[in-house]
């Protein structure tokens, strides 16, 4: 390519027809007594039709999601620790919950600091909180101290309660 010749073209022109607008309008109506069909590259009108109000199909009763899992998570919100009005669960310090078949519990939490006043009462609590949950056979809770808690693991919630966000 010389230097002379020009590297792009301009075309000037009158005017530009603009693009025809979308309208709803134009979408055509399905027949009534016909069920929505799929066809190559199009959807059903209802495709999500009921989807939020939907249950999950199958779901194992100890899993997120399952009656003694939930069952045991709504126990974990319904205490407080003493010195700060926020449940334990949306504080941060249950870092898991493990439901067995034989309805076993097994609870892993910590506590803001291991010089916490409720140190000694408060596994005892939530051991006896999560015993109560229908379908738990026992319940088990491991007290840790790794990882450390720190503020990062509250909830949204709890950091609102907190005036933290």
């Amino acid at each position: 390519m010389s230097a002379d010749t020009p590297r792009f073209t301009v075309e000037e022109v009158d005017a530009v027809n603009p693009p025809r607008r979308a309208h709803v309008d134009d979408i055509p109506e399905p027949a009534p007594e016909a069920a929505p069909v799929e066809t190559a590259g199009e959807r059903k009108r209802d495709y999500l039709s009921g989807f939020l109000a939907e249950k999950p199909q199958g779901v194992n009763p100890g899993e997120p999601g399952g009656e003694i899992y939930e069952g045991v998570v709504a126990a974990l919100r319904d205490i407080f620790d003493p010195e700060i009005p926020v449940n334990i669960y949306d504080l941060g310090l249950i870092y898991g919950v493990d439901v067995a078949e034989d309805g076993h519990v097994a609870v892993t939490m910590t506590l803001t600091t291991p010089h916490c006043p409720v140190a000694e009462s408060m596994p005892g609590e939530v051991e006896l909180r999560v015993s109560a949950v229908p379908g738990v056979r026992d319940a088990e809770v491991n007290l840790v101290w790794d990882p450390p808690w720190d503020p990062q693991k509250m909830s949204d919630d709890a950091k609102l309660e907190l005036g933290m966000l």
